[in-house]
């Protein structure tokens, strides 16, 4: 039984150099960290990070510290008895990095692993899904491609996934250099290639390597005015041009899945791509953030077959919690995802491992990607 006997936060900095949260909690069996990552591409829906502002929020849970002693933390679900302290005090941010925190405490005082404490029972290990090439607003170059990522997802396993995806990447970023001439070796946000070439463009290079690949398109990024402005090349989109777009990249491309192809209130546009696709992955994030009820809408409309899953979106794993079992009793695939901003947090890896995530995205490159691709390969070893 964990006893917490006090709560502090601080300041750090994400792989963006912007500033998040690292929470200690102090409990009979030591004292135990975590930290959340920041996004830019956000959903308009998703929850606030912080209730009014970072700093607030360290403050108030210092101030709250007391309140945890009397709280004895023994399963999973006795997360909630934090969650009814803290509500309304805090964001997503800080609630997330709060609860990650007594996870490792708990884990640590039972002598289990953190994905243990959710299914014991858990077998399958998710696919790997690495943004090898970046645009929209990831991307801090002139010229660049609308959709926000390019996607690798090969059938493999972790190990040899991971393996692959770094090497692919790496020739893309030689074909780059021969071929963009305002290419010069930068990276996104997301530690994937930064170019000038549209996604048609793209598209065709990634599809010379022979391996599954997708697309998150962010469209609510580029929408406006019931339109989408496309910018490379320039062109307006309506509703029904957007879907005949998607349509024929999908067809041109064989797509494996597409990530946010419309804007994140048209759960009609996702019925509609998805009823003609049905074996293809739509996947849906600013359209769902990690929130049931988005997810039950999308369910109700038949909108998506496969659900991002943003711990920090929602801010509550019990509500995370919830999505899960939401989709796995609808058959919709979770696609547990990294942020831009990242930290070097790895427990993103035993939460996707404990609730039987189908697919992982945590990009490819870059030390806090990594580390998370790595936990998840440890896991998997630990296991053979």
């Amino acid at each position: 039984m964990v006893v917490i006997r006090g709560v502090s936060a601080r300041e750090v900095f994400d792989s963006r150099k912007e500033k998040t949260i690292y929470v200690s909690v102090k409990t009979n069996n030591g004292i135990f960290f975590a930290s959340a990552p920041n996004g830019k591409s956000k959903g308009k829906h998703e929850a606030k990070s912080y209730r009014q502002s970072l700093e607030e929020d360290i403050k108030t849970l210092k101030k709250f510290s007391d309140y945890f002693s009397a709280e004895k933390i023994e399963e999973f679900d006795d997360l909630r008895r934090i969650e009814d302290i803290v509500n309304g005090h805090i964001g997503a941010n800080s609630l997330f990095a709060l609860q990650s925190a007594v996870l490792k405490a708990m884990a640590e005082e039972q002598k289990k692993e953190i994905w243990e404490l959710i299914n014991p029972n858990a077998k399958k290990f998710p696919r790997l899904v690495g943004n090898c090439i970046g645009g929209g607003k990831h991307s801090q170059t002139g010229k660049k491609p609308d959709f926000q990522e390019f996607l690798l997802i090969p059938e493999l396993n972790l190990s040899e996934s991971f393996k692959m995806n770094k090497e692919i990447k790496k020739k893309l970023g030689f074909e780059l250099k021969k071929t963009d001439d305002k290419f010069s070796g930068k990276k996104t946000d997301e530690d994937a290639w930064q170019t000038s070439l549209n996604e048609r463009e793209i598209l065709e290079k990634i599809n010379n390597f022979k391996i599954p690949v997708g697309v998150d398109v962010a469209s609510s990024s580029f929408y406006k005015r019931k339109n989408y402005h496309y910018e490379n090349p320039m062109i307006t989109r309506n509703k029904e041009e957007q879907l005949e777009y998607n349509s024929n990249l999908i067809r041109n491309f064989n797509l494996f899945y597409i990530e946010d192809p419309f804007n994140e209130e048209d759960f009609e546009s996702f019925s509609t791509l998805l009823k003609n696709f049905p074996n293809k992955l739509i996947v849906g994030d600013d359209l769902t953030v990690t929130n049931p009820s988005r997810l039950k809408k999308a369910i109700s409309m038949k909108s998506i077959n496969a659900i991002i899953v943003k711990p920090n979106q929602i801010g509550s794993l019990i509500e995370m919690k919830e999505v899960c079992e939401l989709a796995e009793k609808n058959n919709i695939k979770k696609v547990f995802s990294h942020r831009s901003g990242e930290t070097e947090e790895n427990i993103l890896a035993d939460l996707a491992f404990g609730f039987q995530a189908d697919f992982f995205k945590s990009g490819i490159t870059g030390k806090e990607r990594e580390i998370k691709i790595k936990r998840l390969i440890e896991i998997e070893k630990s296991l053979r």
